[in-house]
């Protein structure tokens, strides 16, 4: 893999981290200002809980995206096995 390939896959790595954080921040600023509005008009029904708890099965999965699954390696792992079954062909 060339300077280039590696540039790209760690910008788009750095892309990605940045999405996730920039969602993280989004979900927490939202949620806090939904438990202030819920605690304030109905205390009784945490209604903000339900909210947190989609939002959050969302912000989990790009995690896991991001962090564990990391779409960037898989790329890249896939273009180093494509250049070794190519190199294996040029040597039959």
């Amino acid at each position: 893999m060339d300077e280039k390939e590696k540039y790209k896959i760690a910008k788009q790595r750095l892309e990605d981290i940045k999405g996730f954080y920039s969602h993280l921040i989004s979900y927490i600023i939202v949620i806090i200002v939904l438990m202030i509005i819920n605690l304030v008009s109905s205390p009784r029904f945490l209604w903000f809980a339900i909210v947190a708890g989609a939002w959050g099965f969302g912000l989990f999965w790009h995690a896991m995206g991001v962090f564990v699954f990391n779409k960037g390696a898989k790329k890249s792992w896939e273009k180093r096995k494509i250049k070794e079954l190519m190199d294996k062909m040029e040597d039959d």
